[in-house]
């Protein structure tokens, strides 16, 4: 299987000397094999299919703007990659994706800070998408606030959706904990 990076995130992702790309195979027992002309990644499978599906994953997050330590947290079996496409929402327009990239930012980073503490996940906001790393639920929420404010959502309501959905979780945490369910 193939992935393309964009050529400013190949550095990022075969790292100082390699050890980036070494770690990426070690952890998924793969084999990468990096096009710097192309921007094109070749990931070969070694006796684990599943580690190729999560060697493309890092290799995507830290194509769309992630550390590597923070796209390392894909290779738990729980979290997952979601990417949403800014374009769904402004169309082509470069001041149209400039000025809903700085809603989902906000200013000095507050608003993206604020979605990555309330629903514990990561958010980078990169070229024209917005990817989260995250549980199943947690990017669930975090997918929703930030198409909230793509279309145009006041940022009060949004904090006051993360905060309401964040208290729905810790309750039925705690539900879950009184009853014996909780794993």
């Amino acid at each position: 299987m193939y992935v393309r990076i964009p050529m400013d995130r190949i550095g990022a992702a075969i790292g100082s000397n390699g050890e980036i790309k070494r770690e990426i195979e070690r952890r998924t027992s793969t084999k990468l094999t990096f096009d710097s002309e192309t921007g094109c990644v070749k990931v070969e499978a070694g006796n684990d299919p599943l580690g190729a599906l999560k060697a493309e994953n890092v290799l995507k997050a830290i194509a769309r703007g992630f550390s590597s330590e923070r796209a390392f947290r894909l290779l738990d079996d729980d979290q997952f990659l979601e990417i949403v496409d800014i374009t769904d929402f402004a169309g082509d327009s470069e001041r149209a994706i400039s000025r809903l990239r700085g809603r989902v930012i906000g200013e000095k980073g507050k608003t993206r800070e604020t979605i990555e503490r309330l629903t514990d996940t990561y958010v980078s906001i990169y070229g024209k998408t917005i990817a989260a790393i995250g549980s199943a639920e947690q990017i669930a929420v975090a997918r929703e606030a930030i198409e909230m404010l793509l279309s145009g959502r006041e940022h009060a309501t949004v904090y006051k959706f993360l905060e309401r959905k964040r208290r729905e979780a810790r309750e039925n945490l705690l539900a879950a904990k009184q009853q014996g369910t909780y794993i």
